[in-house]
């Protein structure tokens, strides 16, 4: 039969990628975690971890029985947990970088109603904010939507709200058609690797408009700093609070209509007990 402290032994491991980063985190030494997980593989009757390598992976089985280990957990957390909408205590927040200014004044918000709330910010991308969410590295994030909107059965979805793709030019470009900015003046473009940049390559196609590339920015911030002094121009999602629109320096202009609009919304495993927390960031984000 095998042990909590196995699985919470296996959680550790799964996560971590090696025994000895999984030692660290239990208080074991790395032979003991070794002993462990030789016990958990004997009671499950299961080969858990592929060792054929020079690092430690999951096998099939791991990767199947990972999930699993980890509602067990939440269970206990749930049972050992506050009530659901209590606001104190620790919780871990993440957020996409685009995203994290508007979040970050809303759980100051939350602080100051409620300062016996632990909270950490952190920022990533949102596919590996999603994986954090599973793995429960992170309790909520702020996610830009994939493009097919589908979520594993373990995560829920809330919409927090939708932002349209405009075109973001100095205030010393007077043309206002936007087709012709774009094949005139050097085109700043946000990082195709991620959603976001997926989301503007979505917005020119549905426009029909080309572009004189220029350079590719992984940086919201910084592609809007260069914009401002007229190094190029950019087609990014309106922020939220960004207000672009009374910014002395810059114009935007739309390009399609409708605009394809970027949705950003929060995720958070299907078993997490404190969904209070979740409205209340929901809530005191539509608060103004």
């Amino acid at each position: 039969m095998p042990t909590l402290r196995m699985l919470r032994t296996f959680r550790a491991v799964a996560r971590t990628g090696s025994f000895a980063a999984a030692a660290d985190s239990v208080a074991l030494t790395q032979a003991a975690v070794s002993l462990q997980m030789r016990g958990l593989e004997q009671a499950l009757g299961r080969q858990l971890f592929d060792r054929s390598g020079r690092q430690i992976a999951l096998s099939r089985d791991g990767q199947d029985i990972w999930p699993k280990v980890e509602q067990i957990f939440d269970l206990l957390a749930e049972l050992e947990a506050t009530p659901a909408d209590s606001m104190v205590g620790p919780v871990t927040i993440g957020a996409v970088v685009s995203v994290i200014g508007a979040l970050s004044l809303v759980i100051a918000r939350l602080k100051a109603a409620h300062p016996q709330l632990d909270v950490r910010l952190l920022s990533s991308r949102s596919d590996e904010l999603a994986r954090m969410v599973e793995a429960g590295e992170v309790d909520i994030a702020a996610v830009v939507a994939h493009a097919d909107t589908t979520l594993p059965d373990t995560l829920k979805w809330t919409t927090l709200y939708t932002e349209p793709l405009m075109l973001v030019v100095s205030r010393e470009i007077g043309d206002n058609d936007p087709r012709r900015i774009l094949r005139s003046y050097p085109f700043l473009r946000f990082d195709r690797r991620v959603r976001t940049g997926r989301v503007v390559e979505h917005a020119l196609q549905t426009a029909g408009v080309t572009v004189n590339e220029y350079l590719e920015l992984n940086s919201i911030e910084t592609i809007v700093a260069l914009v401002r002094e007229n190094v190029g121009v950019a087609v990014l999602p309106l922020l939220h609070r960004g207000n672009w629109q009374n910014d002395p320096l810059l114009r935007v202009l739309p390009i399609s209509d409708p605009p394809v609009l970027r949705t950003v919304g929060m995720i958070q495993r299907a078993s997490y007990g404190r969904p209070g927390i979740t409205q209340a960031i929901i809530d005191t984000l539509h608060s103004d």
